[in-house]
């Protein structure tokens, strides 16, 4: 067992969260999918990290980039209650809560991305296995990938001025909110529109949602109790719980 493994198995063994299953790997496909072989055996709980995933995924089975010197690590939850989207919103809600990340004005973007003034920094991946079992993946940048998606703006915690470069705390934290989420949301999400409006990217901009019956423009009037997005036109307020939303940014002057 290398220095590494053995300083994240102290570490969540501290905090009483040791899982079955514990793998630093330094090149996987995905860890995602490291997780859910692992599922199939029957182990119930896993933390798979990653140097590198050569075919790394995001929301809709968007190529996630995955150069050496980020995080990408995946694990298994287990809830009380039937999976739903409010699963992800909970995990980046508690995941802005973790120690090494105080002090830093981080945001959220809907429904999966963990965002700032400066852009994306990290992205959550949920892909349920059953109505009660989950895989939680999370890709974080510690450093800014040279080559990364042009549509949206990019940035990494070191950019954003998290001091804390230590790679085990960064992974035993993150892996100990999305635990701590799973209890949030087991527990009912309580007051998770006030709790994820507080952080939500775009509050009240002008947005273009995209969904399965077409685009939409309005203004993005944060998320429901039910974790529905909310998009205000002059003729009414819609919701939608699928979908993808961009900022249309002010071109007049």
């Amino acid at each position: 067992m290398d220095l590494e493994t053995r300083l994240l198995r102290q570490q969540l063994s501290d905090a009483n969260q040791l899982p079955e299953i514990l793998l630093l790997k330094e090149i996987t496909t995905s860890t995602n999918d490291d997780v859910r072989e692992l599922a199939q055996k029957g182990i119930l709980t896993a933390l798979v990290c990653s140097n590198v995933q050569t075919q790394g995924r995001g929301q809709h089975q968007r190529q996630w980039i995955s150069p050496k010197g980020n995080i990408y690590l995946s694990t298994l939850i287990n809830t009380q209650t039937t999976l739903d989207g409010r699963m992800a919103l909970e995990v980046a809600l508690n995941i802005l809560q973790m120690p090494a990340l105080a002090n830093l004005n981080l945001q959220v973007k809907w429904p999966n991305d963990l965002y700032s003034l400066q852009g994306k920094w990290g992205g959550i991946l949920v892909e349920p296995l059953s109505a009660t079992q989950a895989i939680v993946g999370v890709g974080i940048n510690v450093v800014t990938p040279e080559h990364h998606d042009t549509d949206q703006a990019i940035t990494s915690l070191t950019d954003l001025g998290c001091h804390q470069r230590e790679r085990t705390h960064l992974i035993a934290q993150l892996y100990l909110a999305i635990q701590q989420a799973k209890d949030w949301f087991d527990h009912g999400c309580y007051r998770l529109a006030e709790r994820f409006n507080h952080y939500a990217a775009f509050m009240h901009d002008h947005v273009r949602f995209e969904h399965h019956q077409g685009n939409l423009n309005g203004h993005f009037e944060g998320i429901n109790h039910e974790g529905a997005v909310l998009i205000r036109t002059p003729e009414q307020l819609h919701h939608f719980y699928q979908g993808r939303m961009r900022r249309i940014e002010n071109t007049s002057g």
